[in-house]
């Protein structure tokens, strides 16, 4: 996929549309176009990576930035972090090639099936916690 293509990194780089929420010089958040919840967002970084699955143990700092930022946010706009999830669709389940972190909230309030498509630890959807431990156990 070339990178003009990637939607994501059209919105960091300005081109297009994004309710943007934060971003520093790593990662960017912006609101979901299709939110399942009241607070559903995504965090990605800036630097293109085509989904969880190509990460390594160098990535570990990124995700964790990741995860911090989505909790910061989340606390921001005024979301519970004990009624949370957190994590990443895994390819082929991801629409979008480029990395990018979900943050639910209240889960509570999602509907049966989108509780089944942000199941944690799924075929289809890693948490972010089972993530970061999967990319120490590659040190």
């Amino acid at each position: 996929m070339s990178l003009n293509n990637c939607i994501f990194c059209k919105i960091i780089s300005g081109v297009s549309p994004a309710k943007i929420i934060y971003q520093d010089s790593e990662v960017i958040a912006f609101h979901d176009i299709k939110p399942v919840t009241k607070f559903h967002f995504l965090v990605i970084p800036k630097h293109h990576y085509d989904s969880v699955n190509v990460l390594d143990a160098s990535n570990i700092d990124l995700v964790e930035n990741m995860v911090d930022t989505a909790k910061r946010v989340l606390e921001g706009l005024g979301g519970d972090l004990k009624d949370v999830r957190l994590g990443f669709h895994c390819p082929p389940f991801n629409s979008i090639k480029h990395l990018h972190l979900h943050c639910l909230s209240p889960v509570e309030n999602m509907s049966f099936l989108h509780k089944l498509m942000f199941r944690p630890n799924s075929w289809w959807f890693s948490s972010a916690d089972q993530s970061i431990d999967y990319l120490k156990s590659k040190i």
